[in-house]
């Protein structure tokens, strides 16, 4: 199976040799962190079969966020520390987009812009859900995940956010919930309301962040794209919802299906049609147009507000249980997947047997490594045990 850092072998060098002088800080970073990314360059540690005895090199992983490598790992263990955290409500999942006026202008101030999309989204749902009209909530809570890109790499910065469906009433103890409608349809807010006042927050805070930049001027016609509906139900699922938005880069190594010397070739999901296409991009572009989405060094992709931020963790847990009482239980649930190394089966013998052993620095692991293919060719040039 063809790899990122395969194709970053390829044609890095000669992407480098155009854009390497101009290229950011946290590009060059996350070009260097996936190419060394489980190779002797990051050492190992030797992991031994519990059922064989079978000696097995583990490379250490780089942990970089743009990794497609390490995504993963990271969302299991995200998804375990959240499993404590959700109330027994319904969810409801918004989507917050900007323009493709703004796209560039985002592009080019990207810790300054992104901070304002998550502040901007979070202030207009908070206005609208305090409105008696639609909900009366006085405090909520929102898991907010930020996205760049398409399924085809261009860049288009959206919120994505998890909203549990009610909040805490003026009078700081009582919960509200959102109620079904006679059509038994839900709705957190209405949507149209919600995108005119999004609008009008994100282009005020925009403004104040960066007074000295002309923004460009937006036709008023041009409606702001703004996506709610109820997420499926139930605490895996909710979980798993959230799963598929939490640690994602914008592409992953299952998605590339070939490459040559001048090309590469990845595959996608229509959104129009819904339907498996591939396109073939020079190797250059496709470079250009994956690091893209690195965004700066220390800004946080996913952010907590309200009631799921960590400074109210008394009061969320004071909220579990007061609608677990009313009958809706959280229900306690033990994941079946191995964790740690009982994830990898033993190369020899299948079984999830592997025990973590010594640490090896990259010059052990060449030596490792050595010392292993000499020991396969001896095996391999012995004769026969019926001998």
């Amino acid at each position: 199976m063809l790899r990122l850092a395969d194709v970053m072998r390829r044609h890095g060098p000669s992407y480098l040799e155009c854009h390497g002088d101009s290229m950011l800080p946290e590009h060059l970073r996350a070009v260097n962190a996936i190419l060394t990314c489980r190779t002797p360059e990051l050492g190992a540690h030797v992991a031994t079969c519990g059922q064989c005895g079978y000696e097995h090199l583990l490379f250490h992983s780089c942990r970089h966020r743009a990794c497609p490598q390490c995504g993963g790992d990271r969302t299991t263990k995200w998804l375990e520390q959240q499993r404590e955290l959700l109330l027994p409500v319904p969810y409801f999942h918004v989507v917050f987009t900007l323009p493709s006026e703004l796209r560039r202008i985002v592009r080019s101030n990207q810790k300054a812009l992104l901070a304002v999309l998550f502040k901007a989204a979070f202030e207009t749902l908070s206005e609208l859900c305090a409105d008696p009209r639609h909900l009366g909530a006085a405090q909520i809570g929102a898991l907010a995940v930020l996205h760049t890109w398409t399924r085809t790499l261009e860049w288009h910065p959206h919120l994505h956010m998890l909203v549990p469906g009610g909040g805490v009433a003026p009078d700081g103890e009582t919960w509200v919930g959102k109620r079904k409608r006679k059509d038994r349809r839900q709705f957190l807010v209405p949507v149209k309301a919600l995108a005119k006042r999004f609008r009008g927050c994100f282009m005020y805070l925009a403004r104040r962040a960066l007074p000295n930049v002309n923004f460009p001027e937006i036709p008023w016609k041009k409606g702001w794209v703004v996506f709610a509906k109820p997420t499926v139900q139930g605490t895996d699922s909710v979980l798993q919802y959230l799963g598929r938005y939490v640690h994602r880069t914008a592409l992953s190594d299952h998605a590339i299906v070939g490459q040559d010397d001048k090309t590469v070739t990845f595959g996608y999901r229509s959104s129009r049609d819904n339907q498996r296409k591939t396109m073939t991009l020079p190797g250059q572009e496709f470079l250009r147009r994956f690091l893209q989405h690195v965004i700066p060094k220390g800004f946080h992709r996913v952010r907590a507000f309200g009631l799921l931020h960590p400074a109210h963790r008394t009061t969320l847990g004071r909220l579990q249980m007061l609608l677990s009482r009313r009958g809706a239980v959280v229900p306690e649930t033990v994941s079946d997947e191995p964790t740690g190394l009982a994830h990898f089966p033993c190369p020899r013998c299948g079984m999830r047997t592997l025990r973590r052993g010594r640490q090896l620095s990259p010059e052990e692991c060449l030596l490792f490594m050595a010392r292993s293919s000499a020991a396969q060719d001896e095996q391999a040039r012995a004769p026969p045990a019926a001998a």
